[in-house]
């Protein structure tokens, strides 16, 4: 995964308006709203998070839309979705770094929209792997072994979440269901389910780390 700084830095690289330099330029271009919002998603204010979902959402999915036509490609509304929740949750990273260095040298919408993008096209790319891995694995030469192996032991390690992580990381990772497959199963707001199965592979990833040997 992409470090937050360097989708902060990506998104803000260029984005100075024209005649601003060292003794500081121009004001920020963001909107009061936006900048109230953007500081009351760092803050943690109630309702903050969803409230931004609601309103910056269809942006992201067509900014996604947008990368994907470019590539000659057409996005599935499953595909779409998991690129705004990979998006939602790169926002949210590192204390919402991607949020805190956003510096008003540029709309909220422009600066999302470049983030968008950059995670669009990443994920793209990890989806074209992911295919031509599961070609090789349809090989009657290749063994099917190391993957029934790891079948098991993620269901071992399961145990170690309670049941709503469990069935998130069921319905992810083993069933291959879409963000918003999960999020209209489990009735979970789609800006939620990302940074829930990131918890729970943490839990998974320290459960796993335990169980082995000490070298």
């Amino acid at each position: 995964m992409t470090r937050a700084a360097d989708v902060v830095g990506s998104a803000e690289a260029g984005k100075a308006t024209p005649g601003e330099g060292a003794t500081g330029g121009p004001p920020p271009v963001v909107s009061p709203v936006d900048a109230a919002l953007v500081a009351d998603c760092i803050a943690a204010v109630p309702g903050a998070w969803d409230a931004f979902v609601g309103r910056f959402a269809g942006l992201l999915a067509h900014a996604a839309d947008r990368s994907a036509r470019q590539r000659g490609l057409d996005l599935s509304a499953g595909d779409r979705d998991d690129i705004v929740a990979e998006v939602l949750l790169q926002l949210l990273h590192d204390d919402a770094a991607a949020l805190r260095g956003f510096a008003g040298r540029s709309s909220l919408a422009t600066y999302l929209t470049v983030i968008a993008r950059r995670v669009a096209v990443r994920t793209l790319c990890r989806r074209r792997e992911s295919v031509a891995y599961t070609a090789a694995a349809a090989d009657p030469a290749h063994d099917p072994r190391p993957a029934v192996r790891d079948r098991e032991e993620v269901e071992a390690l399961l145990g170690h979440l309670d049941a709503d992580e469990a069935r998130l990381v069921r319905l992810h990772h083993l069933e291959a269901r879409s963000y918003g497959e999960i999020s209209r199963l489990t009735g979970l707001p789609l800006g939620s389910i990302g940074p829930a199965l990131s918890r729970a592979r943490e839990k998974m990833r320290a459960a796993s780390a335990a169980q082995s040997p000490s070298r």
